[in-house]
């Protein structure tokens, strides 16, 4: 066949090449495939370059990077410009055998017991060579192909395979804008702009980007909507920049998509459209764009004239923070710890917080600290959760300064350092932190204060309480009240204490409720029924215990029993022992609760247990005595003696009771 081939001549094989073209046209890959390997193994270059097209199409044939190589060369030797051209773009990057990696063929294949030589002879995959592509480019380039000229410009602006060259780069560029080619239009816009071996020249930069635009350049659209953007070398035109990132971002530039998606949000050169917005963001954010990932996750928190949808800026923060977003890793870790947007998930929260603060970020650091101290969603580390705190510190966090001060004025964790304490709280105290001025004051309170000391913790106490921090107005209701050594002064200290218990400051509605209910003229037993209420409402245990009595002994407050039962309970479970053993009566008798042996038995041990000689006693009793339960005297014994080991007298009784039984 190839003897036929050279006697038909050039026109021959010129019939070959129209006869496979004709068959590819129509689709009919295989018929095409052989023709033109007829065509080439007569010497047709542009039948192996059209074969090269085959393989790297993947059309009639089996996908094929190397062959395709293989044919190109073979083209691109013979001086088929096009053929050096492929072959060179292929050797710059590399490529796979096929779609899939070539890793995965090769354990596919010799699972089979078959060698991957045996099925692709010329190998699985194209290894990178840039010196080798871009002496092939240069090769097409200096044949006259336009395309080539501009890629070979670019290679030797970037240095990529050769010596980088900025001003043969931009002869190249000239030689490719000559033949009206956009991409050396656009690399002479560039060279002129960010003056690569040339002074910067924005004129001459936009003259050259408006013609590779005009031709549909993606990239020279953009950066000429910039300079419209910007006014720079043009008269700044917000519509032309609009425009022109509208005709980018037809070509789905993720750059265009994102600029045209903020100026859709803010009206900018454009009528205003969220819904644009949206759309026009969500597709920059699709194809990788991280900008426009953190915009999304901004504009689904905060909302754009709709609700904000917080699973969908949680969704959006974890895509920039699985790309490395640092605030988005913050954000991310948030979102986990609040359960807003996604589901709870304190290990996540965990993981988020610490990558941000390996990042850099003092609030994530600071969040890190807290998780590491409790043990949350992660093994509990307090050294760890110090180093977390020590390093928000440093970047000025508050939150951290007063933390570290206080764990170093107690030496929790650390060695006590009163000095250091006073130092971190200094710090935080003078960027506006209230906690570290009530803590400094504390301090300053500490022992036996001087008049000096006495002062500077009022001046202290008195800026955190303007500020709002309403521990701080508690501490100046004891203050004034003579707890740390100071002559009291009853009225100043209750206008602090009201000032606190105003602001929800449950120990300070617990105080006033204390005051209220004591004795004398100032006896007010209605307002420490509404002042426990308070307190006991916001779960202090105390105030429940004293609004249980209140209720049951209708003082303040009508009698109702089933309340004084309710909080009881309430006092009961944080531990408190008395409302423990109340509660325990009160389920033995029945009153304003079922009755109920079994529970007042559970309560009572829960009294007994933290040594309440009265439920210690009420256990025997029970144990050995009840019909509703099986006795135990035994066990009720063991009771008695730890109760009479207290001295209580009833219990003293019941054991000699006992020893006259069994005697």
């Amino acid at each position: 066949m190839p003897q036929l081939l050279r006697r038909l001549g050039p026109r021959g094989r010129s019939s070959l090449l129209e006869q496979g073209a004709e068959a590819y046209e129509k689709c009919a890959y295989v018929d095409a495939f052989l023709i033109w390997r007829r065509a080439a193994a007569g010497g047709s270059a542009e039948a192996a370059f059209r074969l090269g097209q085959v393989y790297a199409r993947g059309h009639g044939v089996a996908y094929s990077f190397p062959d395709a190589v293989a044919w190109y060369e073979r083209a691109a030797e013979a001086g088929y410009a096009d053929a050096q051209l492929e072959l060179g773009k292929i050797l710059l990057h590399g490529g796979p055998a096929v779609a899939v990696s070539a890793a995965s063929w090769k354990r596919a294949i010799e699972a089979k017991g078959v060698t991957s030589n045996l099925i692709f002879p010329k190998g699985l995959e194209v290894e990178k060579d840039p010196e080798r592509a871009y002496r092939w480019v240069r090769a097409a380039a200096s044949a006259g192909n336009a395309e080539a000229r501009g890629l070979l410009a670019d290679l030797l602006r970037q240095g990529h395979g050769c010596n980088q060259d900025f001003a043969e780069a931009r002869e190249w560029y000239e030689e490719a804008a000559k033949q009206g080619h956009a991409a050396g239009e656009f690399g002479l816009g560039d060279v002129f702009y960010q003056a690569l071996g040339v002074p910067q020249d924005a004129a001459l930069a936009a003259h050259w980007y408006g013609k590779a635009a005009s031709r549909g350049h993606v990239r020279a659209q953009v950066a000429l909507a910039f300079l419209y953007l910007n006014g720079i070398a043009v008269e700044k035109d917000h519509t032309e920049a609009a425009r022109l990132f509208a005709e980018a971002s037809r070509s789905d530039d993720a750059t265009a998509l994102y600029n045209l998606g903020r100026m859709y949000l803010r009206g900018d050169g454009v009528v205003r459209s969220v819904h644009k917005a949206e759309t026009a963001l969500r597709k920059a954010a699709r194809r990788g764009h991280l900008a426009a990932i953190q915009m999304l996750g901004d504009f689904y928190s905060k909302g754009a004239d709709t609700e904000p949808d917080l699973r969908e800026a949680a969704h959006w923060y974890l895509e920039a923070a699985e790309r490395g977003d640092v605030q988005a890793q913050f954000f991310t870790g948030r979102f986990f710890a609040t359960g807003l947007g996604v589901a709870p998930n304190p290990k996540q929260a965990a993981r988020w917080f610490i990558q941000a603060a390996e990042g850099g970020h003092a609030t994530a650091a600071y969040n890190a600290g807290v998780f590491y101290e409790n043990g949350t969603g992660i093994e509990q580390n307090k050294a760890t959760a110090i180093e977390c705190f020590e390093q928000a510190a440093a970047k000025g966090l508050s939150a951290a300064q007063t933390r570290l001060g206080k764990l170093y004025a107690v030496g929790d964790g650390v060695p006590k350092d009163v000095e250091r304490a006073a130092d971190l709280l200094e710090k935080a105290a003078k960027s506006g932190d209230p906690e570290a001025s009530a803590t400094l004051a504390l301090l300053a309170l500490h022992g036996e204060p001087t008049p000096e000391q006495i002062t500077r913790a009022k001046e202290l106490l008195h800026k955190a309480a303007a500020a709002g921090y309403m521990p701080a107005a508690m501490q100046l209701g004891d203050l004034f009240g003579g707890k740390y050594g100071t002559a009291p002064d009853p009225a100043e200290a209750m206008r602090w204490y009201r000032r606190a218990a105003d602001g929800g400051h449950a120990e300070a509605q617990f105080v006033l409720g204390s005051i209220c209910a004591g004795e004398g003229e100032e006896q007010d037993l209605a307002s420490a029924a509404a002042w426990f209420e308070k307190a006991a409402l916001a779960d202090h245990p105390g105030a429940q215990f004293r609004l249980a009595v209140m209720y049951c002994m209708s003082h303040g407050v009508a009698q109702d029993l089933p309340q004084g039962a309710y909080w009881y309970e309430q006092a009961a479970q944080h531990g408190l022992a008395v409302a423990q053993y109340n509660l325990a009566v009160m389920l033995s008798k029945g009153q304003g609760c079922e009755k109920s042996a079994s529970e007042a038995v559970a309560w009572f041990e829960r009294a007994a247990e933290q040594g309440m000689a009265e439920a210690q006693g009420a256990l025997g009793d029970i144990l050995s005595a009840s019909r509703e339960i099986a006795n135990n005297t035994e066990l009720a014994r063991k009771w008695y003696e730890r109760a009479a080991r207290q001295g209580f007298q009833p219990a003293v009784q019941r054991l000699k009771t006992l020893g006259e039984t069994n005697a």
